[in-house]
């Protein structure tokens, strides 16, 4: 038990540093870019965009091969390379000379970057039917605690050098790799592994495989649907505030930290309360008409008062992504779980390669002269008919569940 309670300590420390790693250099990039490319800041997006797509399409085709490495040879070397190849594309990033290493250094990230991946399986081999939500709700909570710690001290450091956030987010990568080489214990039981075979390391068969079950079958629909809503939020919430508000860059930053702490709060302690009160089940579905229900209210938001009080009932929802890791974990054998986290991580990779182009795009047509009619919240109205529609599936697929009590 303790050396479990130790395991996850540490889970939940890599997730933390791996996202305030990734969150330090938001602040720089844009300004970095544009230097580089010598452009302004409005043109430099594009390229920013460039590089989120290059990660996201590696990380789709990679995670399932890591995930099925991670079956046959276990968590913890995996999870150790994906450290490390962290550190070096933060490395490649501070001494990279022009853009082109900017690439080579984000798909180099994207094929190794297993850890989400990874510790999702680990907390799988480690957690028992009781704590599972709890345990999934860490690696969220790490989530929001490092998208609050990543970009303010991105930020302060970006200050005195724009290249110093990349070599302390290195430093922290390869600290967590030292950290995790001389403490992690292994998860992953010997009878519990299986070969690696290529025909599963890939989306496709990854995916196939995990539809072998009926019930997951239709619940990755709604996890897309959910990830391809999520960017609403997540690639949108800055020009919609500051088109339809007039919002300052700080005051933008108040608000994505007022996220980061919901985000932590909700998923570290409530997805596990919600799961003993009501069940995997039907948390699952309250989150998604929780999600469904903040989208909406975004959409139709008319003062800045209202976007603060509006996060309450969109962060509440954040008890259904744990509750429903929880559940399909549930229905996995053992030495097929990093198989599903793989194949999760290439569902959350595929809207994060679309759901941005789709959700600007729609903001950016309903706020010009071509749209039929001036709609800002548009891309939070598609949000909400995307987590309308998990709310649909999930309930569909627990039906005879509820009907049954």
């Amino acid at each position: 038990m303790r050396n479990k309670q130790a395991a996850i300590g540490f889970i939940f420390i890599t997730m933390l540093i791996d996202v305030i790693g990734f969150g330090i250099i938001i602040p720089v990039l844009p300004q970095l870019l544009a230097d580089m490319k010598n452009i302004g800041i409005n043109e430099a997006s594009k390229y920013g965009g460039y590089l989120l797509f290059a990660f996201a399409t590696a990380q789709f085709i990679f995670s399932p091969v890591m995930g099925s490495l991670s079956d046959q040879y276990g968590r913890r070397p995996v999870l150790l390379v994906s450290l490390f190849g962290f550190g070096i594309d933060y490395l490649i990033l501070a001494f990279a000379p022009d853009y082109s290493w900017f690439l080579i250094g984000r798909i180099l990230a994207g094929i190794t970057g297993a850890s989400f991946t990874t510790a999702a399986a680990y907390i799988a081999d480690i957690s028992t039917a009781e704590n599972r939500s709890k345990n999934f709700g860490m690696i969220g909570a790490a989530f929001g605690m490092g998208f609050v710690l990543g970009p303010a001290l991105g930020g302060v450091l970006g200050d005195y050098d724009v290249k110093l956030p990349f070599y302390a987010a290195a430093c922290l990568s390869f600290a967590n790799f030292l950290y995790g080489y001389f403490v992690l214990p292994e998860s992953l039981a010997v009878e519990n592994r299986r070969k690696f075979d290529w025909k599963r390391a890939n989306p496709i068969g990854s995916l196939r495989q995990i539809g072998r079950y009926k019930q997951l079958r239709y619940l990755l629909l709604a996890y897309i649907c959910l990830g391809l809503g999520s960017h609403a939020v997540q690639s949108t919430w800055n020009y919609f505030t500051m088109y339809r508000f007039g919002w300052s860059e700080s005051m933008v930053g108040y608000s994505l930290a007022m996220v980061g702490v919901l985000v932590a709060v909700v998923q570290a302690g409530l997805a596990q309360k919600a799961a003993l009160t009501f069940g995997l089940e039907k948390s699952i579905v309250i989150g998604f008409a929780l999600y469904t229900v903040g989208m909406f209210l975004f959409a139709f938001a008319g003062t800045t008062w209202m976007m603060f009080v509006f996060l309450i009932p969109y962060s509440f929802g954040g008890i259904a992504m744990p509750n429903l890791q929880a559940y399909m974990v549930s229905n996995v054998e053992p030495n097929q779980q990093g198989e599903l986290q793989g194949g999760l991580t290439s569902l959350m990779s595929f809207t994060t390669i679309f759901g941005p182009l789709m959700m600007t795009g729609i903001f950016y047509f309903f706020t010009t002269d071509q749209a039929p009619f001036v709609f800002p919240g548009a891309a939070f109205f598609m949000g909400g008919l995307l987590m309308a529609a998990s709310l649909v599936i999930s309930f569909r697929v627990f039906l005879p569940r509820f009907k049954k009590g």
